[in-house]
């Protein structure tokens, strides 16, 4: 086959979920890809973001964001003027009108499954005729995991030969061996940020399905119980995250559990730093009601952190058997898990060493390998 000229919609390289899997699967790609041209369209911001990537791949820069209306008609006119030979859209959003073949990633279909939480009506209805649009129009979907790939032939009605299953994988750097410094480093962050150990940790957006008030709830509850322990007495709770701001419902939890002195929320922070939490924190707790594939969890069992996280959708199938699985609709059950994790040493331990093991067993650079068969299916029509 000829050389490809692939183009991947990079505009949200800078966020927090997706962006890390734009940059990880883009520099794993520019690994093991020295044949076909890419071109990673990128909001002006950012270049940087995407830097040092060898010859065959270029970025474009493209002012619109993909939120927009003007995205279902605009963003398909930009994209036939750069000649692409496939185009990758790394998430479920795509524009109406989109130019083919495309391939797609779904990490997740909340937007079908709680969208009517937030929105109603008309605005709904639009929402899910663009999803499914888009994904019954690909090349090629690719799912995150088993979990997502039953809920997209499922609810969106694609075949299942157009369908190929990726895991995602933790950044490499949070494999990384820690430093002569790394140490004195995180003591540094810490006194920076002025958090102290002991804390528990949760890392991720901020949106209903994602469950944090239940576990402020939950945090509540395990810190009145261990009110008198010599080591966790002064627990606190770290959220990074959203601005929650938007999110009134977990300050209301917040306020109405009365520990608005023992949560820290400290919006989205760099890679490093959010390591460093991972590396320091008890234990990190992640009760989601939904997640595509749940990479946070990943990461953290990556840095070595115990991981309390819930028996639903794709989460068990990716934290295996490394992880304590709770109910996350049940409160009590989410204070269930945080003790034991907290309180069972030899568990801790356990955990520790099934984390990393569970960890490494995802790699970018297979999730690339894979993809690049997908794009030369796609690219071929076969």
């Amino acid at each position: 086959m000829a050389p490809l000229h692939i183009v991947l919609d990079a505009r949200r390289s800078r966020d927090f979920g997706i962006g890390t899997y734009i940059r990880s699967l883009v520099q794993a790609l520019s690994a093991i890809d020295k044949t076909n041209r890419y071109t990673l369209v990128s909001l002006p911001g950012d270049v940087r973001a995407l830097a040092g990537l060898p010859e065959n791949f270029a970025t474009s820069i493209y002012a619109r964001k993909d939120g927009s209306h003007s995205d279902n008609f605009l963003f398909p006119m930009y994209l036939r003027g750069l000649a692409p030979d496939l185009v990758h859209i790394p998430l479920n959003r795509v524009p109406l009108l989109m130019i083919r073949p495309y391939v797609v990633t779904v990490h997740d279909l909340s937007s079908l499954f709680f969208e009517g939480e937030e929105y109603s009506g008309l605005r709904i209805q639009l929402r899910r005729y663009r999803l499914i649009r888009g994904l019954t129009r690909a090349s090629r979907v690719i799912a995150v995991s088993e979990a997502t790939r039953r809920d997209v032939e499922k609810l969106a009605g694609v075949a299942p030969y157009r369908m190929r299953m990726v895991y995602n994988a933790p950044n490499p750097e949070f494999l990384t061996p820690d430093g002569p410094d790394s140490a004195e480093e995180r003591s540094r962050i810490m006194e920076r940020y002025q958090i102290k150990p002991p804390f528990l940790l949760y890392a991720g957006n901020i949106r209903r399905h994602k469950n944090v008030a239940r576990l402020v709830e939950a945090f509540a509850v395990v810190r009145e119980e261990l009110a008198a322990h010599p080591v966790y007495a002064g627990l606190r709770l770290v959220i990074i995250g959203d601005t929650i701001s938007q999110f009134p419902q977990v300050r209301q939890a917040v306020i109405r559990s009365r520990v608005e002195q023992m949560v820290r929320f400290l919006g989205f922070v760099p890679l490093e730093t959010l390591r460093c939490f991972y590396q320091a924190a008890a234990a990190f707790v992640f009760p989601s009601r939904y997640e595509g594939f749940g990479l946070p969890p990943l990461e953290a069992m990556a840095c070595g952190t115990p991981v309390v996280t819930s028996n639903v959708s794709s989460l068990p199938e990716v934290v295996g058997d490394a992880a304590v699985l709770v109910n996350p609709e049940n409160v009590f059950d989410i204070v269930r898990g945080i003790r034991e994790v907290l309180l069972d040493a030899p568990l801790r331990a356990d955990l520790i060493r099934r984390g990393r093991e569970q960890a490494a067993r995802f790699s970018w650079a297979r999730t690339a390998r894979q993809v690049l068969e997908i794009y030369q299916e796609a690219a071929s029509g076969e």
